[in-house]
């Protein structure tokens, strides 16, 4: 459907029962594409927001002509430590010593943790301020690397800007004051170097909470990069077992925000202004587009660069791609129970660890590492079981079921393609329509299996006794809980969820 259209969405409110219909005006008017039941008192406006994208080979040689476009001379690089012995980081500075202006001063940070935490995260804002104050602000920051560096640099860059009296002034509720950035900061040029966070494009840098062993992060607007250059280069010296966890990410990126609760019916309504409405504002008709094409581009070729990162550049083409397009759709429309579950299993974490992830700095509490990606996907048969097990009376609920099986059959004929099997091999949609859940929960657990990757959290050394902890880790992330499709989940929905995890 959207491959088809080029224009996309009308909107319409029926006065006699409030409801908003979104259609496609290339299509006949029974092709109705998605309800959003609004109420009175619910918002029913939607936006985009996001950083600027250059997208194409070698176009990481480009930076240093932005560089001399915004005549900045300081200049502070946050770096992977892993890329520093890397091509990227070598057309970064080459571009940076043949085009910024005269004079202009370097500064590296590679101190980086792989899934920061506040430690991390003060450590590289002690840095940076330090630097500020004994030379001056910087002109300009790029942040090389996965998800970790760039999120790193939006905290150093937020925290040097605008220094907070506590640290957790900026933080999420309930763990922080969740205060809005004041004014403009620093410009931000992103490069990633794994195809999975869509750091470049969004406004949140994510952290693991040590003294409550729960994750949260800083979400506003204004920590979006003013650039994200997604370099298919950059990708090739990318592990195998990199590709797979950060690729995996962006599946679930794609899958949460297009089953996220529709942005009409979001439980905090259209806000007084909006400067206030919130960056995950719910399922909604932008960011379904950019959801599903990253979905239908990951379903593809997410194995293929598993298999071979180095040599396969259309997998590599395609996945970086994907990881920015979910970036959009997520950054936008947000995620739920997947990604609200995966910041406990990953903070909660004690000896596991996934051999090909280094062992750096900050690692002094002997805490384990469960890679951003797995620690979500490991979640999700689970959460989809649950969401998609919907009273398909309800006309929301039904709307929200409808989606669990779209995605199913993305899913689905991805795996056929990929098994060169026939279509007998697959559950009719009349069969995934009877049980939505278990038809989307079903597919993610054949993808894990054909990409090894652990199923059930079990496998990262939790058991019975740690539902409890893992529950109340995740209690507090509200912001993306109340996101799901269906609704409550509070403490005892949370502990039933990590304990069907267990083993699936």
């Amino acid at each position: 459907f959207y491959r088809r259209s080029p224009t996309l969405f009308k909107l319409s409110r029926l006065n006699n029962n409030n409801y908003m219909w979104c259609r496609c005006s290339s299509f006949p008017l029974k092709r109705v594409v998605g309800r959003y039941f609004a109420t009175l008192g619910n918002d029913p406006i939607c936006e985009l927001a996001s950083s600027t994208l250059r997208y194409g080979p070698s176009s990481t040689s480009e930076v240093g002509h932005d560089l001399a476009y915004m005549n900045a001379k300081r200049i502070l690089l946050f770096l992977d430590p892993y890329v520093a012995s890397l091509h990227p980081f070598d057309n970064v500075v080459s571009s940076i010593e043949r085009y910024a202006p005269a004079g202009h001063v370097l500064d590296i940070y590679d101190n980086i943790r792989i899934e920061p935490n506040n430690d991390s995260f003060k450590h590289a804002i002690e840095f940076m301020t330090e630097k500020t104050k004994d030379h001056g602000s910087y002109d300009a920051i790029i942040a090389l690397g996965g998800g970790s560096t760039i999120d790193t640099a939006k905290a150093a860059n937020l925290y040097t800007c605008y220094p907070p009296e506590d640290f957790y002034d900026y933080v999420n509720p309930p763990l922080g004051k969740g205060l809005t950035v004041p004014g403009p900061i620093t410009p931000l040029i992103a490069i990633p170097t794994t195809s999975g966070t869509g750091s470049e494009t969004t406004g949140v840098a994510i952290f693991d909470d040590v003294p409550t062993k729960s994750k949260t992060g800083i979400a506003h607007r204004r920590l979006k990069p003013t650039l994200g250059i997604v370099d298919p280069d950059n990708m090739k010296s990318m592990p195998s077992v990199v590709a797979k966890y950060s690729g995996i990410d962006v599946l679930c990126h794609a899958l949460e925000s297009y089953t996220a609760i529709p942005y009409t019916a979001r439980p905090s309504g259209r806000p007084a202004s909006p400067i206030l409405r919130p960056a995950y504002q719910g399922s909604n008709p932008i960011s379904d587009i950019w959801s599903l094409h990253a979905l239908r581009e990951c379903s593809q070729y997410l194995p293929r660069i598993v298999s071979d990162p180095v040599e396969d550049y259309e997998a590599r083409a395609k996945m970086c791609l994907a990881a920015s397009t979910a970036g959009l759709g997520f950054g936008n429309g947000g995620v739920h129970l997947c990604h609200g579950m995966s910041y406990a299993v990953a903070s909660q974490v004690k000896k596991y660890w996934v051999n090909g992830y280094p062992k750096l700095n900050f690692d002094a509490n002997g805490h384990g590492l469960v890679p951003h990606g797995l620690s979500v996907v490991i979640n999700a048969p689970s959460v989809f079981r649950f969401t998609g097990n919907l009273d398909k009376n309800d006309p929301l609920q039904k709307y929200s079921a409808d989606r669990h099986v779209e995605c199913a059959m993305i899913l689905s004929n991805a795996r056929l393609q990929r098994r060169e099997n026939t279509v007998q091999d697959s559950p009719s949609e009349r069969a995934m329509k009877d049980q939505p859940g278990d038809a989307l929960a079903n597919e993610i657990l054949e993808l894990m299996h054909d990409l090894d990757i652990p199923i059930g959290i079990r496998s990262l050394g939790y058991s019975e006794i740690d539902v409890e902890e893992l529950a109340k880790g995740t209690l507090p992330q509200h912001r993306v809980t109340k996101l799901s499709p269906r609704q409550p989940v509070e403490l005892d929905e949370l502990a039933n969820l990590f304990k069907d995890a267990l083993d699936m």
